[in-house]
Parts: structure tokens; sequence; C-alpha cells
């Protein structure tokens, strides 16, 4: 362990009839075992004792990845890591344990891990909270907005100088499809100054991740550094995300959706944009089926709210004074 400090089930609730003409184009039945030989390089994975973030921490350690598995809780962290060893791999294993809801344990986690490795060459900012009840961040933000979205704007911030010591390195976005149904970020209200509704802040947060997936790769561009912003979202994966989801809206997602995919399945579009050597900065994948529910990697549809410049400068700005942190 480097240092204690801290299923993805996507937003089918809002997804629903929205997009029924939407077929994305399959380009491959891309697996893990499509994966590039990741020996050498360093990973750092949020999220990862469950789910589709230990599915990719375990992919990346088989194609061996020095992984960082990154949670808040010491014992199921661990737990993962016992899992992760006792598969075939050939990688090597870390854990780090902080709260993404303290933006000062992400300050301490990032100081850490900068004090242990020299470069990283995969981020995977992947740990995420779905419609939770209402609550607050330890800095005072809502939930949502600050795990999935704030706090990994900071660690981002906080590692950089590692990601730019490594050649052609990534960091990687999870978001979902959820993000379509949100139209702004409101930043009068991320600190529940005005209400709360459960799926517009989780819609919330997830475009505000691929705000700063867009944003950070035009930033890169412009300072023609060797780093790629890439965004993944997993579809719909059976995953403790759902946790907090009513047992009829629970029920009412899988009459309609049918059998989710399994973990392993879901993590496949987050481990393409970190490895498949056909990524493009800004790039953004997720299932290749209808409506991107389910499938493997493709190109995926992203929002024009997503991409909007003056919605990007003003969040990435907001980003900057509520975190204390700079990337550029």
């Amino acid at each position: 362990m480097i240092g204690s400090c801290r299923f993805w089930f996507p937003a089918v609730i809002f997804y629903r009839e929205r997009y029924p003409n939407f077929v994305s184009k399959q380009i491959i039945m891309w697996t893990a075992n499509d994966m590039p030989e990741q020996s050498g390089k360093t990973a750092l994975v949020t999220g990862a004792n469950s789910g589709i973030g230990f599915e990719t921490a375990m992919a990346l350690y088989r194609a061996g990845a020095h992984v960082i598995l990154a949670g808040r809780n010491i014992e199921r962290v661990e737990n993962a890591v016992d899992r992760i060893l006792s598969s075939n791999g050939e990688g090597k294993l870390d854990s780090v344990v902080f709260s993404l809801s303290s933006l000062s344990e992400v300050k301490t986690a990032a100081e850490m891990i900068s004090s242990k490795i020299s470069k990283l060459d995969i981020l995977v900012n992947n740990a995420g909270v779905m419609t939770p009840p209402a609550g607050k961040t330890e800095d005072g933000f809502e939930l949502q907005f600050g795990i999935n979205f704030l706090a990994h704007f900071a660690l981002t911030a906080r590692l950089f100088p590692l990601l730019r010591k490594a050649s052609g390195s990534r960091v990687v976005t999870v978001s979902s499809g959820a993000h379509k149904f949100a139209g702004s970020v409101d930043l009068n209200n991320v600190r529940t100054e005005k209400d709360y509704d459960a799926g517009r802040e989780y819609a919330i947060s997830k475009l505000a991740d691929l705000q700063f997936m867009v944003g950070l790769q035009q930033r890169l561009e412009k300072a023609g550094l060797d780093v790629l912003s890439v965004g993944a979202h997993p579809g719909v994966t059976a995953s403790d995300l759902s946790r907090h989801m009513t047992k009829a809206d629970y029920n009412a997602a899988l009459e309609q959706l049918g059998e989710l995919m399994p973990a392993w399945q879901g993590a496949l579009p987050s481990l393409y944009a970190a490895t498949a050597k056909n990524v493009t900065g800004g790039g953004y994948y997720g299932p290749d089926g209808e409506r991107e529910l389910k499938g493997y990697p493709a190109p995926a549809v992203i929002s024009k709210p997503a991409k909007d410049p003056a919605l990007i400068n003003k969040l990435w700005k907001f980003a900057e004074e509520a975190t204390g942190t700079l990337l550029f």
C-alpha cells in the first residue's frame, strides 16, 4: 500500500426512450485480450475496489502494468488487491486509500503517490456516486458534483507533473450517457444553494466530467504536450453504483433493458480509451449497441454542451478556484 488518507450501473433511469433510433457502428468486438502489452507502464484507477474500476485495474495488471488501486475503504481495497494477485498476471500492484469527498485527502494522496513513483502513464478517473440522498462533501459541494467531477479535476491537476513525465500518457475520464440530459452546469447550485434532484445532479456531474475531458484535451494540444485526454462510459452494467436506486426503479430498468452487462464488459470502454492504439485525444468511447447501452467499445456520441467552449472555460475557472489547483 502506498498510503492511507480514502458496478457501474449507468443512469438507465435517465435513458428510457430518449434515443430510440440511435445505433452506433460496431468497429470490432474489442476485448481486454486485444490490449497492447502494458509492461513498464504505471496506472492509477480510482474506485478500483469493485465494479468496472476493479475490472479495469485487473486487466491492466494482467497486461503487465504497475497498477495503483485507489479507494476509500481500506478493507475493500486490500481485498481487491488480494483478488487481483490471485489472478494470472505479470504486473505489480500498489494501493492508496483516500476519500474523494475530501479535497485535502486528495491532495495528501497525490503527494504520497508522487513520492513513490517517477511517472504516471495512465490515470483512470473512474470512481463515482449515483443518485444518493442529498448530501455534501467535506468541502461543502453537492456529493455527486464534488466526487464525480471536482475531486477528479483536483487529482488530475496534482498528478499532472507525473503524467507529463510519461511518453504518450492518458487521462481517462469515465462519464455516462446521462450527461445528455443536462444542458449546462448550474454553478449557483453546486452547493445545493437552491434545491436537490438526485437524477438531475447526476447528469450534471457527468456533463461536467466530459467538459473537463474536452477542455483538458484542448489545453494539452495548445501546449503541445504528449498527453491524451479521453472519455468513456460503460453502458448498462451491473455494479454497486445502483445501490441508491429504489427497488421499484431498479426493477423497472431491468424490465425495460433486460440483462445488464457484467462488470468486465462494462470496463472495456475505459480499457480501450486507456490503451488502444487508434484512440484520439478528445475521443469518447462506449458500447457499440443500440443507444450505446450494451456491446463492445466504439466511438460514442457526446452532447453539444459537453463541447461548448464558453461552458467549458466557465467550469474550468470555477474548478481551479474551488480546488485550489492549476493544470496550466
